[in-house]
């Protein structure tokens, strides 16, 4: 075997063993989720209360929308209108951080030029000629952080005049470098709005984390507040149901004359306040679902004329809160908005960075160098450039506005606007310790509104059925029945919305604390605490 088929072999057989590599990489790898990815984690987690999208069950695009609350958490996410809206932040931001980091993107440049002119004067024997003069030439250039502007290029001129009756051919290569030495130098100066940019880009995370965690709350309130509404409908056609009855035992009673006609009308007005009442939780249960239908946003043109059946009944959780010092340092981490005022504190920094640079002299040192070559063609041209001749150049700019008045005003004003961001953020700070605490008190205050609720439901339907039985005996009237129905009703509905108000007391914790993605088991960009440092060092 010769050294050339050797290295062929060796050629291919590398070929076909990167080939096998990429291709078990690929199937191997799992698939990259979007960077604003929001909805259930990838890997199955067994703890209580974490969205799965195998527990999820399939929305049919007929019928009535039977749903759970993990599923109506899931269309939302995956429908939501204005969640898809506040999706579009993020990207903008790269954008804009793509803009800023252009900055420093190489710039290529060319020209092309021919310049033809015929003269008229005593000089040349014949008293005219003409000149010709073509100049192309190519350069790129390139502004670093560090505040230098570099550029190297060849240019090519060609001349003819009819006074030689010969071409002139002159080609130059040449490096240009400007470096800053007060302002504009540094890389703390111009990496600071790329650094702003950036910052943007995280702010727009914690926005939309922000968002998606509003939403879920909203989702979650709305479909126990659908079901709170079915729940009354039942218990104020139950209740019509035993007004009716106390009216035809009314009647009856009149008839045999053991009652007086008059006891008819509490009865009679019962019903009426029965019906008015069912009215308007009816009408209640219609405007919570199309509030429910309208944050699902379900994938189907007549949605609005869709039923839902709620496939969770409301259920006391077992929930055994920790601490409220604890529940307040998750929400000192995983707040979005507190994590927000964070990077807008350190945007102030970079702002300082950028107006105290203003302040200083422009003062720039440049450097020219070139060789050229010349000959009466191209090529030999570029080859004269070997030669002895060289040209350089070097010098200093200086420029500097005595009064400075719009510098001085910007960096007056970023140190006013960071200490505002400062004073802002030790007030968030305050803000979401009394919110934590706040609805850290109402689950507390909503449980065990739950017994108290339980108990008088329990002592009113005891007390509504001594009164009807004292009426059957003659011993009450009419009205205090109807009151005492009327007492059982509201304690019955008390009882259903305390269940209520303690499911919607526990998610408006989460919420507040930060955590409710996490617990409910949702992906979500913005998941880490932002970091709240000193200003931006030159060095970094």
């Amino acid at each position: 075997m010769t050294d050339k088929d050797f290295l062929r072999n060796i050629l291919v057989h590398g070929l076909f063993l990167m080939g096998c590599f990429a291709f078990f990489s690929c199937a191997s790898a799992p698939a990259e989720l979007p960077k604003d990815y929001i909805g259930p984690q990838p890997a199955p987690s067994k703890q209580e209360g974490m969205l799965q999208q195998k527990d999820v069950p399939p929305i049919k695009d007929e019928g009535p929308l039977q749903i759970t609350v993990q599923a109506a958490i899931l269309l939302a996410l995956e429908n939501n209108r204005a969640l898809k809206v506040e999706k579009y932040n993020p990207e903008l931001n790269r954008a804009a951080e793509e803009e800023a980091r252009s900055e420093f993107d190489p710039i290529v440049t060319g020209g092309y030029s021919r310049l033809r002119e015929r003269t008229d004067h005593d000089l040349r024997p014949s008293g005219k000629g003409v000149e010709s003069e073509i100049n192309t030439g190519l350069g790129i250039s390139q502004y670093l952080p560090s505040g230098t502007e570099i550029g190297i290029g060849v240019s090519n001129q060609e001349t003819w005049s009819d006074l030689y009756s010969d071409h002139l051919y002159e080609s130059r290569l040449g490096l240009s470098v400007t470096q800053a030495l007060l302002q504009g130098a540094g890389l703390g100066y111009n990496l600071a709005g790329l650094r702003q940019a950036r910052l943007d880009t995280n702010i727009s995370l914690y926005e939309l984390r922000g968002f998606a965690e509003a939403l879920v709350a909203q989702v979650e309130e709305t479909y126990w507040e659908y079901a709170l509404a079915q729940r009354q409908i039942e218990i104020f056609l139950e209740s019509l149901k035993l007004a009716q009855q106390q009216k035809d035992e009314a009647q009856e009673m009149i008839k045999i004359g053991y009652l007086a006609e008059s006891e008819l009308a509490a009865a009679q007005a019962e019903i009426a306040l029965q019906r008015e009442g069912l009215i308007n939780a009816r009408s209640n249960l219609d405007k919570t679902r199309l509030e429910l239908l309208r944050l699902l946003n379900p994938p189907d043109s007549k949605w609005w004329q869709r039923e839902i059946v709620l496939l969770h009944e409301p259920a006391i959780p077992n929930v055994t809160l920790d601490e409220v010092d604890s529940h307040v340092e998750i929400a000192m981490k995983m707040r979005p908005d507190l994590n927000q005022a964070r990077l807008q504190v350190i945007q102030g920094d970079l702002q300082i960075v950028k107006t105290i640079n203003g302040l200083l002299p422009k003062m720039d040192f440049f450097i020219d160098m070139g060789k050229t070559g010349y000959a009466d063609s191209f090529s030999r041209s570029l080859r004269d450039m070997d030669g002895d001749s060289y040209d350089i150049g070097a010098g200093l700019s200086l420029q500097f506005p005595p009064v400075n008045r719009q510098a001085r005003a910007q960096y007056h004003a970023s140190l006013i606007n960071r200490s505002q961001a400062e004073e802002s953020l030790k007030n968030l700070d305050q803000l979401v310790q009394v919110d934590v605490r706040s609805a850290y008190i109402e689950v507390n205050r909503a449980k065990e509104q739950i017994s108290a609720t339980s108990a008088t439901m329990a002592l009113q339907e005891e007390k509504a059925r001594i009164e009807r039985e004292k009426f059957r005996v003659g011993k009450s009237t009419s009205l205090l029945v109807a009151q005492a129905q009327r007492d059982l009703l509201s304690s019955r509905i008390a009882q259903i919305r305390a269940t209520i108000n303690y499911l919607k007391a526990l998610i408006e914790l989460y919420r507040l604390e930060g955590s409710l993605l996490e617990r409910r088991g949702i992906m979500a960009p913005g998941n880490e605490p932002a970091e709240y440092r000193a200003p931006y060092q030159e060095n970094q």
